[in-house]
């Protein structure tokens, strides 16, 4: 889907919702990553390989857990069940568990699946 305006907003419903359900179940959720950013910044970070880029969507903590998802749905001009990661995401969620350890990233699908990027490479 090339309409990034509709990306951004199915992407946002999508972090609004898992937002919802982790608020739900006694989670502390903020946006972080590009998102969080002013318009002017996400406009300039969206013109760099910067693995910025690819930071989690939200950050969540209950009592002393903490946690990272990056929201991922799948787009309308989607034909199959199977949702895609892309290549420079998993790097970049690999990277991010290597100097975040031990805060967890989760990838968090429209139907709430949930897969670590170890088992996305899988």
């Amino acid at each position: 889907m090339a309409n990034w305006p509709l990306r951004k907003e199915i992407g946002d419903q999508h972090e609004q919702r898992i937002t919802r359900e982790l608020e739900r179940r006694g989670w502390t959720v903020q946006l972080c990553g590009q998102g969080a950013y002013p318009i002017a910044i996400q406009d300039a970070l969206r013109r760099t390989d910067s693995s910025l880029r690819q930071f989690p969507d939200l950050i969540a903590a209950r009592g002393p857990h903490l946690v990272t998802i990056d929201a991922k749905t799948r787009m309308p001009s989607t034909t199959t069940d199977r949702y895609a990661i892309s290549r420079k995401s998993l790097l970049a969620g690999l990277q991010f568990l290597g100097m975040n350890a031990p805060v967890p990233l989760y990838y968090e699908f429209g139907d709430l699946t949930v897969l670590t990027p170890p088992e996305v490479i899988h």
